[in-house]
């Protein structure tokens, strides 16, 4: 048995390492995921005011930023029982679904297409034929032209002359398990460079409402802080523009890229690369109005798809067995003499990343979670949307449980989201029509109970988050955060159960070993998110290290 090392896995957030032991047949048969970065935000918020959660988990992660801001103060209003008025929850929700789609689209784009695509390949495009093919898979596609292509052409062209691929590098170009035509890889490639410009105004949209992004500063405990945004017709326009922008990109390029895509490896599909162990964990949320939800609650066991039990918190437990943890303390446990995880013996631990469990099983959340069940559960909302890709693509309902799957699965969540945001903009405009302005529950902080739990679940791009603090003497006591990369991304258990990262890669057959580009795409396919590390400060301005970036884009 050979074992491949791959650290770190790159194009995330943070840093993952795997380790894969493969066969003669360079086929995988065990497979251990490590999260190398330590996550201290639940330390940092000991002995702080409540009121004050949300400004700090915010920065656990730098994308998702105003997730984390809005899980923190829930938790505390849940702890204090404070309802916030109907206008700063649509508010809310307007932040988290611009950010679905912003995460979406350059997780897709910027993260994982190359692991499909290759770019020296579309060196050797017709530009003219790919304007043809653009047409397969959209009835107007985005900037379809001869002479863009013939300009994105000569821009890669200029990155491979110079011996610098720029923001392409660290490819495995060449490799055979790339599958797309020189014509289909410069399609793929031009909508990644209007992709950068997508990042950029999806982002406004957040910020409209969360005063910046990343990091927005305008939920509170009790609301929301942004009423003169709220109240302001032009702010609003100019939040529905950028939507209405974003959905025409979504329709006119990012839906019909993943359709190519999906066409391109159906037979790695069909083969069910990717699978897990079929357990999916959502706990759904956005009311569209007072009887329907954006997205359904559910748990899927075994690819039981028929059979969507309800979601129960009580039922969630963490092990850290296979975690650098003793008890709740971090334990750093090393790694072997040449640099390898100690993974031999069931005592060993080889992640800081802890390993959640529904019913003592494994779950995965996401993108597929949410579709499996809400469609399952007859959501009438997405099975348009569904049954049209399943219907283009030639594919069944399980085969979005695959590493192309979860990427079909994410670009119908996203054309599903950016259709109906705008009911939810609506709602918002008929409250205020109404003279409905509330944005705030007054409260007395010192009038309110000074020890008390709360928690707060969300769905949020990678899935299920979970935040949960304990309140004494008006402090945080205690604080802990349960990120959807923690469920996807976790370690083996006391059982012995892989988590859904690990279980995915069992029968992945490697062409090359030494350029393991299947590894990569079953990984990149859930998005993962190790970034919730500790970040180090020097309080007095200090200076902690000097570093210069040697290589950059040019573009």
């Amino acid at each position: 048995m050979k074992k491949i090392v791959i650290d770190p896995i790159t194009r995330i957030e943070g840093h993952l390492r795997a380790e894969v032991e493969i066969d003669e047949n360079n086929v995988v048969k065990e497979a251990y995921v490590s999260g190398q970065l330590f996550r201290g935000i639940e330390i940092i918020l000991k002995n702080r005011d409540p009121r004050d959660a949300g400004l700090l988990a915010g920065r656990i992660c730098g994308v998702c930023t105003n997730v984390h801001f809005r899980a923190a103060i829930s938790a505390v209003e849940d702890a204090y029982g404070i309802t916030i008025p109907t206008n700063s929850e649509i508010i809310r929700d307007l932040m988290a679904l611009a950010l679905f789609l912003q995460d979406h689209v350059v997780h897709f784009y910027h993260l994982h297409l190359l692991d499909f695509v290759d770019v020296t390949k579309a060196l050797e495009a017709d530009p003219k034929l790919t304007s043809e093919i653009a047409l397969n898979y959209s009835a107007q596609p985005y900037r379809n032209s001869d002479a863009h292509y013939i300009e994105v052409k000569e821009k890669l062209r200029k990155f491979v002359d110079a011996g610098r691929l720029g923001l392409f590098s660290n490819g495995y170009w060449g490799h055979k398990a790339y599958n797309l035509t020189p014509e289909e890889n410069l399609l793929l490639l031009s909508h990644y460079l209007e992709a950068l410009k997508f990042q950029t105004n999806i982002s406004k949209a957040v910020a409209i409402f969360g005063a910046k992004t990343p990091h927005p500063q305008t939920i509170v405990v009790g609301g929301i802080t942004s009423v003169a945004d709220m109240i302001n017709p032009h702010r609003l326009n100019d939040f529905v523009d950028i939507l209405k922008e974003s959905k025409d990109f979504i329709d006119r390029a990012y839906l019909p890229d993943v359709k190519l895509i999906t066409k391109a490896y159906k037979d790695d599909i069909k083969a069910g690369h990717g699978r897990t162990e079929g357990n999916f964990l959502c706990v759904g949320g956005f009311p569209l109005d007072k009887e329907h939800l954006l997205f359904e609650e559910g748990i899927i066991f075994g690819y039981e798809l028929d059979k969507v039990q309800p979601f129960d918190e009580s039922k969630i437990s963490e092990n850290v067995d296979r975690a650098w943890y003793e008890g709740d303390e971090p334990h750093y446990t090393d790694l072997n003499e040449d640099g390898t995880l100690k993974t031999q013996n069931k005592d060993d631990k080889y992640s800081w990343v802890k390993a959640p469990r529904y019913e003592n099983k494994p779950m995965e959340c996401g993108p597929i979670a949410r579709v499996l069940v809400s469609y399952q559960k007859g959501n009438r909302f997405i099975k348009p949307f569904v049954d049209e890709f399943l219907e283009v693509c030639d594919l069944e309902l399980i085969d979005l449980a695959t590493t192309v799957g979860r990427n079909a699965a994410r670009a119908i969540e996203s054309a599903y989201i950016s259709e109906y945001i705008f009911k939810l903009v609506n709602n918002l405009v008929e409250h205020i029509k109404y003279y409905d302005t509330e944005t705030w529950s007054k409260y007395e902080f010192e009038q309110l109970p000074h020890e008390a739990k709360g928690r707060a679940f969300f769905e949020v791009p990678r899935g299920v988050l979970s935040h949960f603090v304990n309140i004494k003497d008006q402090k945080i006591a205690n604080y802990q955060v349960i990120a959807p990369t923690t469920w996807n991304a976790s370690p083996k258990d006391s059982n012995d159960q892989r988590g859904p990262y690990e279980e995915a890669l069992i029968g992945i057959k490697i062409e090359d070993p030494s350029r393991p580009l299947e590894v990569l795409r079953v990984l990149h396919a859930f998005d993962p998110c190790l970034a919730c590390a500790v970040h180090i400060i020097d309080t007095k301005g200090k200076e902690l290290g000097k570093y210069k970036i040697t290589t950059g884009c040019t573009l």
